[in-house]
């Protein structure tokens, strides 16, 4: 199991353009590296990461190999309306991670 970083604010005024940092615990195995049998390490990596805000897709990105191990993505997004925010990781073998934030938008 993973373990997920997300820092966000918890609050935010309309319109306001705020910065969305997650970090995940993974090891991002690229399959070429040699294990101390002598044999290839299977690849083990995160494939994408999508952020939905509400159910609207506002953050997506395909990863490869050549992330590094615990990948670290950072964006900004504005904030409309209330709500929560879901952050989900799919990768080789089956691997899923998701983690949810809620955002409170004030008018002023």
């Amino acid at each position: 199991m993973a373990r997920a970083l997300i820092h966000m604010p918890a609050t935010a005024k309309r319109g306001e353009v705020i910065e969305i940092r997650a970090l995940i615990g993974h090891p991002m195995e690229t399959g070429y590296r040699v294990g101390a049998d002598g044999r290839l390490l299977a690849r083990d990596i995160i494939r994408s990461f999508v952020c939905r805000y509400n159910g609207e897709q506002v953050f997506g990105a395909e990863l490869h190999q050549a992330i590094s191990a615990h990948p670290y993505i950072a964006f900004f997004t504005q904030a409309t309306e209330s709500g929560t925010l879901e952050f989900k990781w799919d990768g080789d073998n089956g691997f899923t991670h998701t983690e949810t934030m809620t955002l409170t938008v004030s008018a002023t």
